[in-house]
C-alpha cells in the first residue's frame, strides 16, 4: 500500500513541478532539470520518495512466497535502482546555461556551475553547455548525477525483468505477471528511444526518458496491487461467549 501510494504521489508532484516555473519542456528537458531551479528542493523530496516507495516494494516481494534466486536478484536489483533515485537529490544535474527553458528570460542561465563568467556574459558568450546538447556534464556533480542516473534505470530494468519472471512462478499472480510485462516492454522501449534520442534527437529526450520511467512506475503500481490483494481480510469483531461456553444472544 505504502509503494502505490508513493507512485501516486511522485507522479503528482512531478505533475505540478512541471507547471511552476523555470517551465521546462515534457518533451525536450530530462525529468532531473526539474531539481534546478526555484522548486528544486521539492524535485529532491521526490526523488528520496521515490527511494523510500521503492524499499517499500521490495520488502513486500521478500516478505511474499518461498525464498527463490529469481526474487532475491530482482529485489537487490530493484533495490539498488531505487537507492541510486535518493542519490540523485545529493548531486544536481547540469544545465545548458545558453538553453535556458521558456518562461526563463533570454539568455537566463539556471544552473550556477554552467554559467559564463560575467566578461564572457558582455562577450555575449552562452553558458558552458551549450554546445552540448543532449545527455552530457559540465561539472563533478552533474557527471555523478548523469552515471548514478544510467546505474538507476538500468538497475531498476534489470530488477523488474527478473522480478516478472519470479511474478510467473506464484500461480495467484499469474494476472499481475501479464500486467507486469507489459510495462516491461514499455520500460525497455522508453530506454531504446532515451539511447536514440539522447545521441541523435536530444529534443525528445524528456518524453523518452519519462516513457521509460513511466514503465518504472507502472510496474511498481500494478505489482503493489497484486501483492495487497494477496493479504487476509481483516478479521472480523470476535464473538462474545459467555462463562458456560455458549455464545451470547445478539442485542
Amino acid at each position: 500500500m505504502a509503494a502505490m501510494v508513493g507512485v501516486g504521489a511522485y507522479v503528482g508532484v512531478d505533475a505540478v513541478l512541471q507547471r511552476l516555473p523555470p517551465h521546462y519542456s515534457l518533451v525536450r528537458d530530462a525529468e532531473s532539470n526539474l531539481a534546478v531551479g526555484p522548486f528544486g528542493w521539492i524535485m529532491n523530496l521526490n526523488f528520496v520518495g521515490r527511494a523510500a516507495s521503492t524499499l517499500c516494494l521490495v520488502r513486500a516481494v521478500l516478505g511474499t512466497g518461498p525464498a527463490s534466486p529469481l526474487r532475491t536478484t530482482g529485489a537487490a536489483l530493484l533495490g539498488l535502482g531505487g537507492a541510486c533515485s535518493g542519490i540523485l537529490a545529493f548531486f544536481p544535474t547540469d544545465i545548458p546555461g545558453g538553453d535556458a527553458p521558456a518562461g526563463a528570460g533570454a539568455g537566463t542561465c539556471v544552473n550556477a556551475g554552467n554559467c559564463p563568467s560575467a566578461p564572457d556574459r558582455a562577450a555575449g558568450a552562452p553558458g558552458r553547455a551549450a554546445a552540448a546538447p543532449g545527455l552530457s556534464a559540465t561539472t563533478w556533480a552533474g557527471s555523478v548525477h548523469l552515471a548514478v542516473a544510467g546505474v538507476g534505470f538500468l538497475a531498476a530494468f534489470a530488477g523488474i525483468l527478473v522480478l516478472t519472471a519470479w511474478l510467473r512462478t506464484c500461480p495467484r499472480l499469474r494476472r499481475t505477471s501479464a500486467l507486469a510485462a507489459g510495462f516491461c516492454a514499455l520500460t525497455a522501449a522508453g530506454l531504446g528511444a532515451l539511447g536514440l534520442s539522447g545521441r541523435y534527437v536530444p529534443a525528445y529526450l524528456g518524453l523518452a526518458e519519462r516513457i521509460a520511467l513511466a514503465g518504472i512506475l507502472g510496474w511498481a503500481f500494478s505489482v503493489s496491487a497484486g501483492l495487497r490483494s494477496l493479504q487476509p481480510p481483516p478479521a472480523g469483531p470476535a464473538t462474545p461467549v459467555s462463562s458456560g461456553g455458549g455464545r451470547l444472544p445478539a442485542r
